[in-house]
């Protein structure tokens, strides 16, 4: 029986704050990279609560999602993974200190565009500066554009 294709469903978080964007750098097989707070979309999960979920556990930071950024179609080059990025922008609702970080998170920072733009060959993914340009481009999505069922 052939397998059938299924993309990696993800979430990313994009905030912005007096013109920094939260990232986190992160332990990838391919050394330390830059990342929107971002991960995996759970069995029963909503996309909106995937995002805030991830963003709590990568940041320590309550994520309050307000709009769709954009969703983002990425076969990795020589991979054989697609992921289908679902990114929300909004503002964050405070942070819980002491909070530990997830496994592989070293740190959560604040970088600019253009710090952003300076070290681009550590990004995760061409993803991390398209949803930033994509913020300040003012992509703004109503959050009524996705629907969820609960099973």
């Amino acid at each position: 029986m052939e397998r059938v294709w299924k993309p990696n469903v993800t979430v990313a978080s994009v905030i912005e704050r007096e013109g920094r964007f939260l990232v986190v750098e992160e332990e990838t097989a391919d050394g330390l990279r830059f990342n929107q707070p971002a991960g995996h979309l759970e069995a029963g999960e909503s996309l909106v609560a995937a995002a805030a979920r991830e963003t709590l556990e990568e940041t320590a930071h309550r994520f309050v999602p307000e709009y769709m950024v954009g969703i983002y179609q990425w076969p990795v080059p020589q991979g054989g993974i697609t992921y289908l990025r679902f990114a929300f922008g909004g503002s964050v609702a405070g942070e819980e200190a002491g909070r530990a970080l997830d496994a592989g998170i070293v740190r959560a920072l604040w970088l600019t565009r253009d710090e952003l733009l300076e070290c681009r060959e550590r990004h995760r993914s061409p993803l991390v500066l398209q949803c930033v340009d994509d913020w300040i481009a003012g992509r703004r999505y109503a959050l009524e554009l996705i629907r969820h069922y609960p099973g």
